[in-house]
């Protein structure tokens, strides 16, 4: 288990034997999502922020040292962090701002940044370079930013300066452009509002909240006024659900499965995913629910209904709010009793890897049969899986979903790349091993 963790450059492969159930309590690591937002404001505000059960994630540990190269303060004990902030006041980095292979670092820290009067290079790895970055430019164009791509593509240089308010309405359903128009609103001349067609995740405007910024939601439109002061927090990062996402579908593959996630967070935005755990036949009980800083924190236990698994259709907006979910739920679909339907999820193609094109490889490879759409997969149930060599593609999503399905396979599998997981999720296959019965 330990090269996957300390090595995360290392190629390695992982063997996941069947197991016959799924017990115990487990807490997941500090939320992805939020611990990018906090690191990002902690960097901006007035003041040393202290954040506990921070991710253990690579991607937002890029984020803290995009901080650092900005002129923040980083500290780390564990999973906790101290940031102490510029003050409103970026730095010119002394060298290009490495994103590692973090999108979301990458598209919101260009909001943040593009208002400071400096030349900003922002990097990544082969994996981020294949990423839309266009999506980013044309808002932050539009208040007056200058932004450099290659081919729609980082590497992105962001000639920083004054920003002008702008009214905007998201194209597509993404909390990163959101937060990358918001962040840039903040410090902008006047008061920027945007709209979304599907709503996202609101961590954003929650994390705004918290360091003292002052929004406004009217229906589906959000409003920031600019020439606002961040002030320092203390905050506990929630547990990441699209981490907990792995475990709550295993425990869906076994007739006395009994899973108990604790700090978990439950945000009303990322919640859909509770409610398609529960159509498709877990028992959900929530044993202790509270809120800090608008994110709302559990303590879940759940079972599989007696009636096992049914299947389920996820289309339209569920496939917007459900994104980072889809392949885990892909690949149980053949366990269920109906199948699983996933359509609209057309930008599965152009996150990590073309998860639609790796679950339906990996899948096939198990012995499933499926059809494949441009924009998502039927994947019918009833299906037995054996063993088989698995091609992570490097996304750690993947690697992850995978080792879900070798659960209840009739042999082992070989998952290759599973140091991927390290990017979101570095104890996973230490946790999973835990967890699984045999």
């Amino acid at each position: 288990m330990s090269s996957i963790i300390s090595q995360p450059n290392a190629s390695t492969t992982q063997v996941v034997r069947p197991a016959r159930s799924f017990q115990g309590s487990v807490t997941v690591p500090g939320d992805k999502s939020i611990s990018h937002r906090y690191a990002m404001l902690a960097g901006l505000a007035e003041g040393t922020t202290r954040l506990s059960n921070f991710s253990t994630g690579a991607d937002p540990h890029s984020t803290l040292s995009c901080m650092e190269a900005l002129g923040a303060k980083v500290t780390k004990d564990g999973t906790a962090v101290e940031v102490t902030g510029t003050a409103g006041a970026f730095q010119q980095p002394t060298s290009e701002l490495d994103c590692g292979n973090s999108g979301s670092t990458m598209r919101m820290l260009a909001g943040l940044i593009a208002p400071h009067p400096h030349t900003f290079t922002m990097i990544g790895d082969h994996s981020l370079t294949m990423r839309p970055m266009e999506r980013i430019r044309k808002p932050l164009s539009a208040m007056g930013a200058r932004i450099d791509l290659v081919d729609g593509h980082a590497p992105m240089t962001i000639h920083g300066g004054p920003l002008k308010a702008i009214d905007f309405d998201t194209p597509i359903p993404s909390a990163q452009v959101k937060t990358a128009v918001l962040f840039a609103g903040l410090q902008a001349e006047g008061t920027t509002s945007l709209s979304e067609a599907v709503r996202t995740r609101d961590h954003s405007e929650h994390a705004l909240k918290a360091f003292g910024a002052s929004l406004t939601r009217t229906g589906e439109r959000l409003s920031i006024a600019g020439g606002q002061k961040l002030k320092a927090i203390e905050a506990t990062v929630p547990g990441d659900i699209s981490s907990a996402a792995f475990f709550l579908c295993a425990a869906l593959l076994f007739p006395d499965s009994n899973l108990v996630l604790d700090s978990l967070g439950m945000n009303p935005t990322r919640a859909a995913l509770l409610d398609v755990i529960t159509t498709l036949g877990g028992k959900i009980k929530v044993l202790m629910v509270e809120e800090h800083n608008g994110e709302t924190i559990g303590t879940i236990q759940v079972n599989r209904s007696p009636e096992g698994l049914k299947g389920a259709e996820i289309t339209g907006a569920l496939s917007a709010q459900l994104i980072d979910e889809l392949p885990v739920l892909a690949a149980i679909a053949p366990y269920t009793r109906d199948g699983i339907v996933i359509r609209d999820a057309k930008e599965l193609r152009i996150k990590e890897s073309d998860r639609i094109a790796l679950v339906a490889k990996n899948l096939k490879a198990m012995g499933a049969e499926l059809t494949e759409f441009e924009d998502g997969l039927i994947v019918p149930g009833n299906q037995q899986l054996h063993g088989a060599e698995i091609d992570s593609g490097s996304d750690h999503r993947i690697a992850m979903a995978f080792a879900i399905a070798a659960l209840r396979a009739s042999s082992e599998n070989v998952i290759h790349g599973a140091e991927a997981a390290a990017i979101s999720f570095p104890e996973f296959f230490t946790f999973l091993e835990d967890l699984s019965k045999r």
